[in-house]
This record gives structure tokens, sequence and C-alpha cells, in this order.
């Protein structure tokens, strides 16, 4: 499904309202799942990249500083 913005925002103009603050938080809550999701793939990503690092050669190299 796709809407247009300019219609969306018509549509939120004509509701009560209540109906206007439940938008609001679900709108919140859209953007906290997603700042989330984004948040798992970043951990995600320094995780797989600390096995990289984690092997025997740079660790004897490390020693040695």
């Amino acid at each position: 499904m796709s809407i247009n913005r300019e219609e969306l925002k018509r549509i939120i103009d004509h509701i009560p309202e209540q109906d206007a603050i439940e938008v609001a938080d679900f709108i919140g809550y859209l953007n906290a799942k997603r700042e989330r999701e984004a948040l798992k793939n970043l951990e995600h990503a320094s995780l797989t990249s600390m096995e990289f690092w984690n092997n025997s050669v740079d660790d004897e190299v490390w020693n040695n500083v």
C-alpha cells in the first residue's frame, strides 16, 4: 500500500484530537522500533568485526607493543 504524504496530512487534519494523539504515539513507536533495529544492526556489525581482530597473529603483535 502506498500513500501520498499530503493525503496522509489531510486525513490527520480531519480526525478527532484523541485519535491524533494515538497516531502521534504510534509514529513514536515506529521511530523507536526503527532506532532499535539500527542499533541492533550496529551492535551485530561491531561484534563481527571483533572476530576479525581476535586472532593469534594480532595478539602476538600487540603483546610486544
